[in-house]
């Protein structure tokens, strides 16, 4: 196969190691300068996408371009109907991702329950808010350049600890977009899968994410620190929730992996987000559970005809690796990058479990990377979370990396708690 890669910083760097690993030719475009030296040495970057649609098209159904974002949909839009076999997302996906509240409105349509949101574009409004309705809330800022608190749960219960955030942000922001939502408890967990424009593939998948920079979900909320996931027991959560959207992906000419995040209790379930785009660290960790590797799933998420793809059973946990001042860029240049990265009683069958994302090679080794210290992925798999969860922080030891940090927790919530409370609630099959 060609494979054509188009993002922002080689999100999907690791997936485009292994394409070439097995023989594939890729090559890849990076818009953002500072993301220019990820994967150097080891994947081939070309200044524009555009000069390298020919060599694409060349090879017919074995091109295949592979988008990462979330804010390309209108370009994927038009190379499909230029003829090209594009995967990552479409223009529709961009706006349920993107626009909460358009995302909401779609879910509502479905027949979902909803947790209540509104949307402000001025401190004051919300602040308002919150002494008009106090209870407890959760804070986003629609700004992807503000790196501090972009998102905050909150734990007063009458929303105090977010209306004095919103106050000490007053001073630095204008005019954005501000969003509270009621904070619900229960388990947050994520429903997975891939479209082919036509249909899901079968089975769809069931991740838990840890998105706290320490242990016990303790710090600030970082993209992703680790998570827990399985192709096994996901019908009835994907059947009620994720499989309502076909009709409108359909529509819409998705071609890609989407996920739908949300909190489930006793009460019900009660959806968040969408991520319309391949999952960081997310799609690392399925590759773990996906025997036939990724030109295979290419393939078929390219194949309106396909329906279905090979899956091992059990659990796979990741374990995101970094290095100071992960997860900020500022202070980076001194403190991570460059630092060396090694490992130690390598075995044969570890090479595919250690994901690599901002690193780079120099003179033969391997070395730390891009903007924010966020070096690899770490993956372990077993027929029992607890085996899968112990795999990888066996991995994790034989990576050696001055200053490597990790959490030490990942999938421990659903060891000791949450499966218990997934299957008592009839959403994971008894026994399992």
């Amino acid at each position: 196969m060609r494979i054509l890669g188009i993002g922002d910083y080689l999100d999907l760097g690791d997936l485009y190691l292994h394409l070439l690993r097995a023989g594939h030719e890729v090559r890849v475009y990076v818009a953002d300068p500072q993301a220019h030296d990820i994967m150097a040495g080891l994947v081939d970057r070309v200044p524009d996408w555009r000069d390298e649609l020919d060599w694409i098209r060349e090879v017919g159904e074995e091109g295949v371009i592979v988008c990462e974002t979330a804010h390309h949909g209108a370009l994927q839009d038009d190379l499909r109907r230029s003829g090209f076999q594009v995967i990552g997302g479409c223009g529709f996906g961009d706006r349920l991702e993107c626009d909460r509240e358009f995302g909401q409105r779609i879910m509502r349509e479905a027949g979902l329950d909803v947790v209540g949101t509104r949307v402000f574009t001025r401190i004051d409004e919300a602040l308002n808010h919150i002494r008009r309705m106090p209870r407890r809330y959760v804070l986003k800022f629609d700004d992807a350049n503000d790196v501090v608190c972009s998102t905050y749960v909150g734990r007063a219960a009458d929303g105090s600890d977010v209306a004095a955030l919103l106050a000490t942000r007053a001073a630095r922001r204008a005019t954005q977009r501000i969003l509270l939502t009621h904070h619900v408890e229960g388990v947050e967990v994520g429903v997975g899968g891939y479209f082919n424009g036509q249909h899901f593939l079968e089975p769809g998948c069931l991740d838990w994410e840890h998105k706290g920079l320490f242990p016990g979900g303790i710090g600030e909320l970082t993209g992703e620190m680790g998570t827990l996931v399985t192709y096994r027991g996901a019908e009835t959560l994907f059947d009620r929730t994720l499989a309502r959207f076909a009709p409108q992906l359909r529509e819409a000419g998705y071609v890609g992996y989407i996920n739908l995040n949300l909190i489930v209790n006793e009460d019900g379930l009660w959806p968040l987000e969408f991520t319309c785009r391949f999952g960081y660290p997310g799609f690392a960790i399925l590759a773990a559970l996906q025997p036939d590797g990724w030109a295979d799933i290419l393939r078929r998420v390219a194949d309106p005809g396909s329906r279905d793809f090979a899956t091992a059973s059990g659990y796979a946990v990741g374990v995101v690796v970094s290095v100071p001042p992960f997860p900020y860029p500022d202070g980076y240049e001194r403190l991570g990058k460059g630092l060396p990265i090694a490992f130690s009683s390598m075995q044969p069958e570890d090479e595919d479990h250690f994901h690599l994302a901002e690193v780079a090679q120099r003179a033969g080794d391997l070395v730390c990377a891009g903007q924010i210290g966020y070096a690899m992925v770490v993956t372990g798999t077993g027929a029992e979370a607890r085996t899968a969860q112990a795999a990888a922080y066996a991995r994790v030891q034989r990576v050696i990396i001055p200053q490597m940090r990790y959490r030490n927790d990942i999938g421990t919530a659903f060891i000791e708690r949450d499966e218990d409370r997934l299957r008592l609630w009839g959403l994971l099959p008894a026994g399992r």
